[in-house]
């Protein structure tokens, strides 16, 4: 299957397919400090290269989104996590049950390059997601920003459809159809072994408490 890129002329950016050839585009051109929006198990996300500062403030500026209002990671496995991040042992028996999945972990950070990027203070919400092509995608990028393509204070979108009508100056689109999901991740924090919701998303409280 061939890849498809249609060049739109409202904004220039390009929109290509969930496979092979538009995975390789999309990593391209976040490695040369473009903007993606892309599909998650979730809803559709919008990011870059996290350790490039032009890049995030790019796309605080798309959002709307409050500086002071941290950026999420995503990555495609709990080893490449740790390069960033530090987990307990407590903390990775959570995340294999539910990675890939819709559960974001904030954790201490201990990368000092991605924490001066992301403008951070001691902290970092990480993610796999449990999504083919995005998986796929980090595979090649390592890690991308992956917080939700639209305007902060707005619905998320799962269509397609809606991100491309909503969003602007992005540099390229990969169209992974509508999107089923119950909604956002679930949001936790983990400290001393105790479990601290805050945001529940699609993953309830009881789901990760019976853990």
């Amino acid at each position: 299957m061939k890849m498809i890129i249609k060049e739109k002329k409202d904004d220039d950016v390009m929109k290509v397919s969930c496979n092979k050839e538009g995975i390789e585009k999309a990593s391209e051109i976040i490695n040369e400090g473009g903007i993606v929006i892309f599909p998650t198990d979730t809803v559709y996300g919008i990011g870059c290269n996290p350790y490039n500062k032009e890049s995030v403030k790019k796309i605080y500026k798309m959002k709307s989104r409050d500086i002071m209002k941290s950026l999420p990671v995503l990555t495609y496995s709990i080893e490449t996590a740790e390069k960033i991040a530090e987990f307990d042992q407590f903390t990775k028996k959570i995340v294999k049950k539910f990675w890939p999945g819709p559960l974001t972990v904030i954790l201490k950070v201990t990368d000092k390059k991605i924490k001066e990027s992301l403008n951070l203070e001691n902290k970092i919400a990480i993610r796999v997601p449990d999504h083919k092509c995005t998986l796929e995608l980090l595979k090649k990028c390592n890690f991308l920003v992956g917080t939700s393509a639209n305007i902060s204070g707005n619905l998320p979108h799962t269509d397609p459809e809606e991100c491309l009508k909503n969003l602007k100056n992005y540099d390229i689109f990969v169209d992974g159809g509508i999107i089923t999901s119950k909604g956002e991740s679930t949001i936790i924090e983990i400290e001393n072994e105790q479990i601290k919701i805050i945001r529940e998303g699609s993953l309830t409280e009881d789901e990760i408490l019976q853990s």
